[in-house]
């Protein structure tokens, strides 16, 4: 290969792994998996070996760590670099790592432990208190996470000692467990699932909202020491036992090792329980124990010289297609599932593997009689890697246009990958609607949850939502933890629903997209159950905050005929299904003049002008001593800090909603 061609070469490699560092580290939504990501980086490497001028390009991901910081989150300077691990794909790599060691330690100790599949996180606390947190970034920049990472109940906020400074270093993980749990929510409601626990623990900790954080039920392990104040750093493992005695989770085990060969042993310890720990790991990583000697080494931009990760082996195996099932799930999604001809896959058999939809079906051209390369990603849920060979009699798959559980025509929303039955009566999902209709936001009857919900299915008692109101004491009294009191309290309650508003009834339904504010825009605007059922789309689409998104979703759910059945049963018991129009004030923003800035979530720039000049105010784009107010958005930018020193008044969308919806 000559050097232009190396240099081709090396810029599409560049530009891959780019592209590749932009989804995982920064979206958090890779499309190739780890072990593909670390092939192509490989390829990068030796090929920038094999040509040294290469290297001189500082702005290779070979010298870079991670990705950026997102604008999202505030930025934070590292004061100590948080580097990257040079991976290791074989033995041979890691004895060639020990050599390059003893060409300047003679006698080194190795610590080994377990490689954590989560997201890199530095934590610090002053005077024993937690007092920020932040992602790795690009290793000297990282996102300021402190609200997220209090949602972590194992990491303490309080440390049992006082240190004036502490910064540790840590990788936040999920469990297997909830992962899983995760993932089963996500199918549910037809939401792209996370593709591994790296992915999903850091989209749940880059959220805005710490509530979404907070429900994910994170976990943290501590592995390092970035910088202490009034503490002695002379190795490795006395770091990780004193971090422990602070009240610290610390990795769960880790070995000294006076060799390579001793190091070696612990690693494929390691790998031999990987599959029985409640955490992801992706390898183990080897670390010489000496403060003093790790200084010696040193470090590349990248890398430091005196750690290693050893990457384990993805465990793939070839299994026949023998059929495809659709599962319905709670939120009306139809999931085609495999099944398969039982193979054993890192430590247990698989016979079942999520076909995700019927584009991933055709994507991957997978036909049933074919035979398929699986393996678990993350080593936890099984998938299916490609086709390895077509079946003598393969057939192909046609996605069902009906119902498999109630035989309802079955739509596509839109630009949705999912396939839906709208029906809210269909036998699948009738639990999920009961509890969400009497949920708090919804209808509010109180001692209806899911647990009752199946009761009163299970039972018989009712078949859908609208025979709540039949219901009489005497159908609960006999249920297991009902007595003659608790079966009238619920009775009372349901009675009590029948005089909830019209926005709440329509929230209470279910439909897609359709959430508390947007419910609240349609009832104001049409009035009555009726108008809104026979609504065309245009309609729909002409009220501010309306897009066509929760437009075409109306629209579907009442062509549907057992839903509109479902009102009408409904309306045959006397709910309130109809709303005074409230009558608009048209000037209270008369004289007055906005600015808008940053991003709203709830409406567009345009649909939130609109509103404003429909209520007789005047939108500008320039900050000056003429605008009375400016709405202030995610990210305002510099309009923020001009009107704040001219001392114009500022508002979020929290209070310009009310000022709008009232």
């Amino acid at each position: 290969m000559t050097f232009k061609e190396a240099e081709a070469l090396a810029k599409k490699y560049r530009k891959e792994i780019e592209y590749h560092n932009k989804k995982y580290y920064e979206e958090d939504s890779p499309e190739i998996d780890d072990y593909e990501y670390d092939m192509l980086l490989r390829k990068l490497e030796d090929l920038e070996k094999a040509f040294p001028e290469l290297t001189n390009n500082r702005f290779s991901p070979t010298n870079k760590v991670g990705g950026k910081a997102a604008a999202k989150f505030s930025p934070v300077n590292h004061e100590v670099k948080m580097e990257s691990l040079h991976d290791s794909f074989s033995k041979e790599e890691i004895i060639a790592f020990d050599k390059r060691v003893k060409n300047i330690i003679d006698t080194p100790l190795y610590i080994v432990e377990p490689k954590i599949d989560g997201l890199s996180v530095s934590i610090e606390y002053e005077n024993g208190i937690l007092s920020r947190a932040s992602t790795r970034g690009d290793g000297v920049v990282g996102e300021d996470i402190t609200e997220n990472i209090m949602t972590i109940s194992s990491l303490p906020k309080i440390l049992n000692s006082a240190l004036s400074f502490l910064e540790v270093r840590g990788e936040v993980y999920i469990s297997k467990e909830n992962f899983l749990k995760l993932l089963k929510s996500q199918e549910e409601n037809g939401a792209k699932p996370f593709k591994n626990p790296r992915n999903a623990a850091a989209g749940s900790l880059r959220q805005k909202d710490t509530k979404i954080t907070a429900s994910r039920h994170l976990d943290i392990f501590i592995f390092n020491i970035q910088k202490a104040e009034g503490y002695e750093l002379e190795s490795h493992k006395s770091s990780l036992d004193f971090l422990k005695s602070l009240g610290l989770p610390v990795i769960p085990f880790y070995k000294l090792c006076s060799s390579i060969e001793e190091a070696l042993e612990e690693i494929d310890r390691i790998e031999k329980v990987k599959n029985s720990l409640s955490f992801q790991i992706d390898g183990a990583v080897i670390k010489v124990d000496s403060i003093t000697q790790r200084k010696l080494l040193g470090s590349t931009s990248k890398f430091p010289k005196w750690a290693e990760a050893y990457k384990y082996p993805p465990e793939e195996r070839e299994t026949k297609l023998l059929d495809i099932e659709i599962n319905v799930g709670r939120t009306g999604v139809l999931t085609p599932i495999g099944i398969l001809k039982p193979v054993f896959i890192s430590g247990t058999t698989v016979q079942r593997v999520s076909l995700h939809n019927n584009d991933f079906i055709a994507e991957k051209n997978i036909k049933i009689g074919d035979t398929l390369l699986i393996r678990k990603a993350g080593e936890i849920i099984p998938e299916v890697v490609r086709v390895i060979q077509d079946g003598e009699k393969s057939q192909g798959f046609d996605f069902p246009k009906e119902c498999p559980s109630c035989g309802s025509k079955v739509v596509k929303c839109g630009e949705e990958v999912a396939i839906r039955c709208l029906n809210a009566d269909c036998p699948k999902q009738i639990v999920r609607n009961i509890v969400h209709f009497a949920s708090r936001d919804a209808m509010d009857i109180e001692g209806l949850g899911e647990s009752m919900a199946v009761k009163l299915i299970e039972n018989k008692i009712i078949h859908s939502a609208s025979e709540l109101y039949d219901v009489k004491p005497e159908d609960l009294s006999h249920l297991e933890g009902m007595g003659e009191k608790s079966s009238q309290n619920l009775v009372s309650a349901i009675a009590n629903s029948k005089t909830q508003s019209l926005d709440r009834f329509l929230f209470a339904l279910g439909i897609r997209h359709v959430g508390q504010k947007a419910a609240k825009l349609i009832s104001n605007e049409f009035g009555s159950i009726d108008e809104i059922m026979s609504a065309k789309i245009e309609d729909i689409t002409s009220i501010p905050g309306i897009g066509k998104k929760i437009a075409e979703s109306l629209i579907n759910y009442f062509s549907i005929p057992s839903n509109k059945e479902l009102v009408h049963g409904f309306k045959a018991r006397a709910l309130k299904l109809y709303a005074k129009k409230p009558e608009k004030d048209n000037s209270i923003f008369e004289g007055k003049t906005f600015v808008l800035t940053g991003t709203l979530k709830n409406y567009t720039r345009q649909e939130a002008s609109r509103l404003i000049e429909e209520f007789g105010g005047r939108v500008v784009s320039n900050i000056s001593k003429n605008v009375t107010y400016l709405v202030a958005g995610e990210n305002p930018g510099s309009k923020l800090v001009k009107a704040e020193n001219l001392g114009i008044e500022i508002i979020n969308e929290e209070i310009f909603l009310k000022w709008v919806l009232r």
